[in-house]
């Protein structure tokens, strides 16, 4: 650096006739990869002494910190890799760190993210469910944000104890207007205490699935052997409409020495069809489907019958929202494989951060601090 450029620079400086150069001091910075080659800056750095305060300091660089080795933008070229899959074994042979440097670096940046998803508000569609974290810590409670398909957070336990120091102090509960979970009744009483303005919708698969779980038992009773046949399973499981015409038809022969059963069957057939409504006219429907209720009250299905009541109001608020918790199962999809990547977490807030960064962003740092 040139005497005369120097003085020009200080010059330029609020208070730059106060400001000398005491020293220079040299610093060396990584700032890129090109090919298998580790581009490194060499910097001469003055430094400076004010006289109005007497205070020293060394001139800065805009995109590289005090007393950092790299450079942020290769900070982040560093993050970008190890977030797209690539091991720390293989970033510390090629970017010349150590595994504990790229991941406190990688730490650094899902920290930097995270504070500033901190302060968003409630989902006005908030999805609810569970997933299996350790065997040691048990279950996890996750909330989805469905409208922008996002995580909104991850809570371990699933129980109304477990959850309520973070629900009490969660702000904007009042924002929430739709709440979608399976038929837990644990995460129905959370939702009617703690979102007493949404209207909870009961997910359309899980419906389905009790229904189909209910008949099943109902054969298992009647005939143990058919039970075990995979192919009668398979046809006794999808929806009639879809059958063939020869499916259909086998069906019916091996259902016409059980009329009980095949009873069963037709009304299991029609349940199906009213869950899968997704119109707000299928209200009208409604006193069909009460007297298909009353037809279960006294059959095998007396069960199915009372939970189904039970949740009428969900279910009726099913036909009119068309969002569901798929969007939920394929995020704990997600998170399974982000676990068996990192073969297992022990500390949930570590998992917990991680989870939000992978599902609860787009992967792009919009400012550096």
């Amino acid at each position: 650096m040139g005497e005369a450029h120097t003085q020009a620079q200080l010059q330029a400086l609020p208070g730059g006739g106060g400001l000398k150069i005491k020293a220079t001091h040299q610093r060396t910075v990584k700032h890129t990869r090109q090919g298998n080659q580790v581009m490194t800056l060499h910097l001469r750095v003055p430094k400076y002494h004010c006289h109005q305060c007497g205070r020293y300091f060394r001139h800065a660089f805009v995109g590289i910190r005090p007393r950092y080795r790299a450079s942020e933008a290769y900070r982040m070229e560093v993050f970008e890799a190890h977030d797209g899959g690539v091991t720390q074994r293989k970033l510390s042979r090629t970017h010349h760190i150590s595994p504990a440097t790229v991941e406190r670096w990688y730490q650094h940046h899902i920290g930097q993210r995270r504070s500033e998803m901190a302060n968003r508000p409630c989902p006005r569609v908030l999805g609810i469910d569970e997933h299996f974290f350790t065997r040691k810590k048990g279950f996890a409670t996750t909330f989805v944000d469905l409208r922008k398909h996002r995580v909104f957070d991850v809570k371990l336990g699933r129980s109304e104890p477990s959850l309520r120091r973070y629900l009490r102090a969660l702000e904007g509960k009042d924002n929430v207007r739709v709440v979608v979970m399976d038929l837990s009744e644990t995460y129905r009483s959370i939702a009617c205490r703690y979102f007493p303005e949404a209207t909870i919708v009961a997910d359309r698969f899980h419906v389905v699935r009790l229904v189909n779980q209910h008949f099943m038992k109902v054969w298992q009773q009647h005939d143990p052997e058919g039970r075990k046949n995979r192919g009668l399973i398979s046809l006794m499981r999808r929806h009639q409409w879809r059958l063939k015409d020869e499916q259909q038809t086998n069906l019916m022969s091996y259902l016409a020495d059980y009329p009980v059963l095949k009873a069963l069957y037709v009304v299991k057939q029609k349940l199906i069809r009213f869950m899968l409504l997704k119109t707000r006219r299928a209200r009208r429907k409604l006193p069909r489907y009460l007297e298909l209720l009353e037809q279960l009250q006294d059959s095998p299905l007396r069960t199915l019958a009372k939970t189904l009541k039970s949740w009428m109001g969900p279910i009726l608020a099913m036909w009119r929202f068309s969002k569901t918790n798929g969007i939920t199962e394929g995020f704990h999809n997600k998170m399974e494989m982000m676990s068996r990547r990192a073969y297992g977490f022990r500390n949930f807030e570590n998992y917990r951060l991680r989870v939000l960064v992978h599902c609860g962003w787009d992967g792009v740092i919009n400012r550096v601090r």
